[in-house]
């Protein structure tokens, strides 16, 4: 199979539920487009970034999340130098490897120097993520923050000459790009679900993908059940947050809407917190509160 034939060829409804394990025989065989097959039934699998679960230890954070009745954790930077140590803590637990973060990558910096230094630091750490697991590696497409960003048509068009070599590499590490929109306030560039999603049609290839924010998705306004509706066959993470970046529930942002859209495209993947707790409460009682108003809000999102 040529690469044109792998790219097209790997866009099917079934790269939704693609678990990070699959990549490697999806690269050597591309399942072929099905419109008739049926979505599976959408899960909601609640998971934290580490540094919010309360514990002096990864293996008190990973008790504590059990508690909770979590079942995944999200990863902050610097995972990438305690594979072992990671691995060796979630051993047996039933707690799984969320996302992890990579954050800003000058792929859109004006500088092709920086880009390329940009790109080929991501490719290292795809290739790490492949090694740990979990759903994939967070990336903000952003220049340099003393550089004039790029708006959309200008960044997309820089951003495409790099992208699918990255997606490709992405895929032969056995993980994939997350790309996540951010709001105007912190980025001018990829502020909306349905332009990452534009990205990764784009590409037309499993090693690149989406997640969306609450949080960011509320400041610009968008519709969270178009937004996922938008994303079907590149959504693989969910973040966590109330309007003001607070835990779930702490002021009167609904997440009902959104979670009709992920029951709508069978999502399968985490739903992460990745907020605070409202300043003078406790983070042991607020995080439990909060995992049983989102199972409450997710029963309510009926489809």
């Amino acid at each position: 199979m040529d690469r044109r034939g792998f790219i097209l060829g790997s866009v099917s409804g079934a790269v939704a539920g693609l678990s990070v394990g699959g990549f490697r025989a999806l690269a050597q065989e591309a399942p072929k487009p099905d419109a008739e097959t049926s979505k599976a039934k959408a899960v909601l699998k609640l998971c934290s970034r580490e540094n919010i679960i309360p514990g002096n230890s990864l293996a008190e954070k990973i008790e504590n999340m059990k508690k909770f009745g979590g079942v995944g954790m999200e990863f902050l930077h610097g995972w990438d130098g305690k594979i072992a140590e990671i691995k060796a803590a979630l051993k047996g637990t039933g707690i799984g490897i969320g996302a992890l973060a990579f954050g800003s990558c000058p792929l859109i910096d004006p500088d092709k120097a920086v880009r390329d230094e940009g790109a080929a630091k991501l490719k290292e750490m795809l290739s790490k993520a492949g090694e740990l697991g979990g759903t994939g590696v967070i990336v903000i497409p952003r220049a340099k923050a003393k550089d004039a960003q790029p708006g959309w048509d200008e960044g997309r068009k820089i951003l495409m000459d790099v992208l699918p070599a990255i997606g490709e590499h992405a895929v032969k590490a056995g993980s994939r790009i997350v790309f996540e929109p951010l709001n105007k306030g912190e980025t001018k560039f990829l502020n909306r679900v349905d332009q990452a999603a534009e990205l990764c049609k784009a590409v037309a290839g499993p090693g690149v993908c989406l997640m969306g924010d609450f949080f960011h998705m509320a400041k610009e306004g968008e519709d969270d059940e178009k937004s996922f509706l938008a994303a079907d066959g590149y959504l693989h993470n969910v973040h966590l947050a109330s309007r003001g970046r607070f835990l779930p529930g702490q002021d009167d942002l609904s997440f009902v809407a959104g979670f009709r859209g992920l029951k709508k495209i069978g999502y399968q993947d985490y739903c992460s917190l990745e907020c605070k707790a409202a300043k003078g409460t406790d983070p042991m009682i607020e995080i439990p509160k909060s995992f049983a108003l989102l199972r409450k809000q997710w029963d309510e999102a009926i489809v």
